[in-house]
């Protein structure tokens, strides 16, 4: 129930949110170069995480004898997983090529993704079109 305005205070409404739904958003991001991939899946397991990845290695930087990945603890952002998902032979090379930096216990990754989501939605500056 709205609280009614004062001579003090405007009417205050408590609103409540509601969930309309969940979308699993893996976000890569190269900010000096400007390059980011946004991929909406279904799910966000170690499956899923891995099979990003392989594409972040395979596709995005094939010639990259070596990527730094920050991410967060997430349980599923494992080496192991590759193993889980790929043939032996794949999953060492992939992980052979992947260094991994993990975000302090109690920092956050969520800006730095929140930052390249937010890129995602502004008009590509015209300096940068030549």
């Amino acid at each position: 129930m709205p609280l009614p305005a004062t001579r003090h205070h405007a009417k205050r409404v408590d609103y409540e949110y509601e969930r309309a739904g969940v979308a699993n958003i893996f976000m890569m991001a190269q900010p000096l170069w400007g390059w980011r991939r946004a991929t909406v899946r279904a799910y966000k397991t170690k499956i899923d995480w891995a099979e990003e990845i392989r594409i972040l290695l395979e596709e995005d930087f094939p010639q990259a004898k070596k990527v730094k990945l920050v991410c967060d603890h997430l349980n599923t952002h494992t080496l192991g997983a590759f193993y889980e998902k790929f043939e032996r032979s794949l999953a060492r090379s992939l992980v052979e090529r992947l260094e991994m930096i993990h975000t302090p216990k109690h920092g956050s990754w969520l800006n730095m993704a929140e930052n390249e989501l937010s890129a995602l939605t502004r008009p590509y500056p015209e300096w940068r079109k030549t």
